[in-house]
């Protein structure tokens, strides 16, 4: 699972179009499967749900799968197996036969989700999957994507949405401006500096100093001060050295920056660009 996170108009779909070879680069190169982006090949093994699709309503969820399959290039033997086992697999058993137009924007977006497997790609590339849901929607959604994974297909997830990428993918790029300003492991993004939020009854000048020789003192909101420190296991001394200096702890929370604190670290604030 690879997400691909950045702001609006920072070159996520237009990255998507140039690795599908429907828009050219205008420097560089792309490459899929060891193939230029755009070869027939290639394209094959790929599925493609975009941001913003049109189906034809009148058709019903069958005949639409049985469309994008033939031209996929299944034979009709395949069809007539693949089709029923992929409305299963996407929640829509028992609803191939009705109309898209009764669909609702769930149901649509499952079905989306079915014409970009139907031919059981190696690479499914999905451009906002769950922008348009709400929160159930985007859950099943999340329910689906993972099961794409586990069926042993790689999936490129381009989102907005940190925590869509947070909750579901491996591996992670940060692009904005069209440059990726950081890429990995999602582990090693989020799992840098470690944070103790640390509640008492009152901040004063002695405890800023206190905790200032235990890390760096990052903030300080009414009578909570959050520090920033190399490990959390430093966490019980803080506590003891906070409570023999005569302060009430109501407090100590640890954590380590979220996807969000890297994100907004690294993308420029202008991003309606």
């Amino acid at each position: 699972m690879f997400g691909f996170l950045g702001p609006n108009g920072a070159g996520k779909t237009t990255t998507v179009k140039i690795l599908l070879g429907l828009v050219s680069s205008t420097s560089g190169e792309a490459r899929i499967f060891g193939k230029p982006a755009g070869d027939a090949e290639a394209r094959r093994r790929v599925g493609y749900l975009p941001e913003n699709f049109r189906f034809h309503d009148w058709l019903t969820g069958t005949a639409l799968l049985e469309f994008h399959a033939r031209l996929a290039g299944l034979a009709a033997g395949e069809r007539r197996v693949r089709i029923p086992r992929v409305l299963e697999l996407v929640g829509l058993s028992g609803r191939g036969n009705d109309r898209i137009r009764g669909y609702s924007k769930g149901m649509t977006q499952r079905i989306g989700l079915a014409q970009a497997i139907i031919h059981e790609p190696d690479l499914v590339l999905l451009d906002e999957p769950t922008s348009a849901l709400d929160p159930v929607g985007r859950r099943e959604v999340r329910d689906l994507i993972r099961s794409l994974k586990a069926r042993g297909m790689t999936v490129f997830l381009n989102s907005h949405l940190l925590s869509e990428i947070e909750m579901v993918c491996d591996r992670v790029a940060i692009v904005d401006g069209g440059r990726v300003v950081r890429s990995g492991q999602l582990s090693d993004l989020i799992g840098g500096v470690a944070e103790l939020a640390v509640t008492v009854d009152r901040v004063d000048a002695e405890l800023l100093e206190l905790l200032a020789s235990r890390g760096e003192i990052t903030r300080v909101r009414d009578c909570t001060v959050t520090v920033g420190v190399d490990d959390l296991e430093v966490a019980p001394v803080v506590a003891d050295a906070v409570v023999r200096a005569g302060y009430r702890l109501y407090g100590l929370v640890p954590s380590r920056q979220s996807l969000e604190d890297v994100f907004v670290s690294l993308v420029e604030p202008t991003s309606d660009r």
